[in-house]
Formats: structure tokens, sequence, C-alpha cells
């Protein structure tokens, strides 16, 4: 056996994901899907024992989290899960609808069965997640639709910007995929951007995307305003 060959057999692969990288996915999904409450306090004591890490590990979790504006360090109280402000899911709604228009409309001006086919395909699965009733299901394919919706007119740097919200984008959604009848009406409004598409109507696509993201926002904002901090 060749050198290389031996130093191969007994290689340690490294993880795919570190110890830091997976509590941090855990506690962020606990905030995304409403295990951790906006208002809540993170402890870093229980955070330790739930996770089963040390609190350099939390310490370096919170502090990401902070940045990604899901969670605020408050003076005597310390860190809390962030409460979501109207005025800025405002703004993101308003990027969301500028952005998703625009890339329903190329994608209608394409005429591309394929994307058709693509966004099919999510929007099933979607359906699919709400009747099971797998939220983060239909968070991850809610996603899926969107990066086909860009990635497939080239609109990376759209998509890029897009990413850059995806955590706050997907705590609003969290909570709007929660509400009566969104199972039905969000689908049914997602299959009129398809519809837009399929038809080449890249004015109705562009509307259709831009009136689904303003239904959410509608959601949202009655949401938040009835939102408390958990004592």
């Amino acid at each position: 056996m060749s050198g290389a060959l031996k130093d191969a057999a007994i290689r340690v692969e490294r993880p795919a994901k570190t110890l830091r990288e997976l509590a941090l996915d855990k506690v962020r999904e606990a905030i995304v899907n409403g295990y951790f409450r906006p208002g809540d306090r993170l402890v870093e004591r229980d955070l330790c024992a739930q996770l089963g890490v040390s609190r350099t590990v939390v310490r370096e979790v919170l502090r990401h989290l902070e940045s990604e504006g899901l969670v605020a360090n408050l003076p005597n109280k310390g860190p809390i899960v962030a409460l979501l402000d109207i005025e800025e899911a405002k703004q993101i709604y308003e990027i969301r609808g500028a952005l998703e228009g625009m890339a329903a409309r190329l994608c209608a001006e394409r005429g591309s069965p394929e994307i058709v086919a693509a966004l099919e395909e999510s929007l099933t699965a979607i359906r699919n997640s709400y009747r099971d009733q797998d939220m983060a299901a239909v968070l991850a394919h809610t996603s899926s639709f969107y990066q086909t919706l860009f990635t497939r007119v080239d609109r990376h740097v759209a998509w890029g910007v897009v990413n850059l919200l995806t955590v706050r984008i997907n705590h609003l959604r969290s909570m709007t995929i929660k509400t009566e009848g969104r199972g039905t009406e969000g689908p049914l409004q997602m299959s009129k951007i398809i519809d837009a598409i399929r038809r080449g109507d890249g004015e109705g696509a562009q509307r259709a995307a831009m009136d689904h993201v303003a239904a959410a926002s509608a959601i949202a904002e009655a949401v938040l305003s009835a939102q408390k901090p958990a004592e």
C-alpha cells in the first residue's frame, strides 16, 4: 500500500458542522419555530444544560444570533428573544415585494417550462407539508420556491440580498404560516404566480408575487400588534 493510501486510511474526517454550528442551528430553529417566544429570557446556564455544550459555546451562539437580529441583550436582564418590530417588518416585506415581483416577471418573460415545473414541485411539497402540519418543512420548501424564482433567471445578487434577510424573513414567516387559513390561502396565492409565469404574463406574475407578499405583510402586522413580551 502506498504512503498516500495509508494516510487516507487513517485520516480523521472533519465533521460536517462544528459543535458551535450545531448549537447555533438548534437555538435559531427553536426561536424561528416558536419554542422560544419573543421576550423570553435566554439563560446561559439553562441553555448549557439543554444543549449539552459549554458556556463558551452558548455565549458565541447568543452573540451570533444577536448579529442576526433574533436576540437582544438588555441591560440588567441579559439576552432575550428579540421582539419583532412592526416598522422593521414592513421594510422587510417592502424589499421582498420589490425583488420577488421582479423575479416573477423575469421568470414569465423567460418562458421556461423547467422553471414552471420546479416551482410546481416546491408548491406541491409546501401543500403536503401543511397537510402533515410540518411547519419546518413548509419553511424549507417555501425558501426553495423563492430560490428557484431568483436563480433560474440568474438574479443571484438579488437572491443574495434576500438570503441576508432569510433568518428574519423566516421568523416572520413562521408566524404567518400558522394563522388560520394560511395553509390554503398561501399556496393558492403562490399558484397564481406560477399560472402567470406559465402564461408568459410578466405583469401578472409581478402583481401576483407582490399581492402574495402584501397579504403576508398584513398578517404579520396583525400578529405583531398583538404580540406581548413573555413574563
